[in-house]
């Protein structure tokens, strides 16, 4: 029988577990703190800007919300972003995707503190990451990690397919799969749109990790017997109900599923996680820059 990954509940016990290392800091007299810059109207954006705020409140940590119009200058957002860096109440930062066209990704990206670069995308960090030293795994990454480990599977000397070649999922997640490290030593392939024949790559994996945006990139005909799928997709498609849509992933999932020894939902797999982790990161950046001993999860 197919075991549908819970990432809501897999979340939870890690929260939980933040909590002792929440409680370590502020017995030291530090609380916390994530800042999240807003230089854009979209509402998603904004929900997920609420949704972390929650997650804040209810793990007992600090959350800020600055919010600047998208069409004020550059330098608005790079002057707010420095006086964040250099407040010592403030230990994470996340400049919410996406800016204004007039402002420069790449330096929005350099622009954080890499002490407080919480999304784990600062050249520095990156660099850390693949040099095997990660200050921050990316949150997305971190959690496919840790949804693994709990369903007690280790990528060690299995054959891994991630598909999808972006910054944010798909570069970092092979990389940490492959390092020589827990939760690592697979072997991976990385496929993206200009591969050819995808299924020949997924049908050889004992693990498939689809991060493209996609809908029904991956159907059960493209996966052998007891392969464990991780759907990283989320995407909008139209449905007969009060919002106009429902969400779906990169997968089939009703034929995966008829495949697969293990899966994830969407909703309710892989993005609850990649909150999740996001606290994770904003507890060990107050506590290296405190320098206060924190066991995390």
């Amino acid at each position: 029988m197919t075991d549908v990954i819970d990432g809501n509940a897999v979340a939870a016990s890690i929260r939980d577990d933040l909590t002792d290392s929440v409680a370590t800091l502020k017995d030291a007299g530090v609380t916390p703190k994530l800042a999240t810059v807003l230089m854009n109207d979209k509402q998603a954006s904004e929900t997920y800007i609420s949704m972390k705020q929650r997650d804040c409140e209810e793990l007992g940590i600090g959350a800020e919300d600055v919010r600047i119009d998208p069409d004020a200058p550059a330098e608005e957002l790079f002057d707010t972003v420095a006086d964040l860096n250099a407040r010592e109440d403030v230990h994470g930062i996340l400049v919410q995707d996406p800016t204004p066209d007039h402002v420069s990704d790449e330096r929005v990206l350099s622009a954080v503190d890499p002490a407080k670069d919480v999304d784990g995308f600062h050249p520095e960090n990156v660099g850390k990451l693949v040099g095997g030293n990660a200050r921050f795994k990316p949150c997305t990454p971190h959690g496919v990690q840790k949804l693994l480990e709990h369903e007690g599977v280790d990528p060690e000397g299995k054959d891994v397919v991630v598909v999808g070649r972006s910054n944010i999922v798909g570069k970092p997640l092979a990389n940490l799969l492959m390092q020589k490290a827990d939760g690592g030593n697979a072997t991976v392939t990385l496929c993206h749109s200009r591969t050819d024949d995808l299924a020949a790559h997924t049908r050889r994996a004992d693990i498939v990790i689809s991060a493209v945006g996609v809908v029904d990139l991956v159907d059960g005909s493209m996966l052998s017997e007891d392969t464990v799928v991780i759907d990283v997709g989320i995407n909008r498609v139209d449905a007969d109900n009060d919002k106009g849509y429902r969400l779906t992933g990169d997968v089939d999932f009703e034929s995966a599923k008829e495949k697969a020894s293990a899966i994830t939902p969407v909703p309710g797999g892989v993005g609850p996680m990649t909150r999740a982790m996001l606290l994770y990161n904003t507890v060990k950046a107050a506590g290296e820059q405190a320098g206060v001993d924190v066991d995390l999860p």
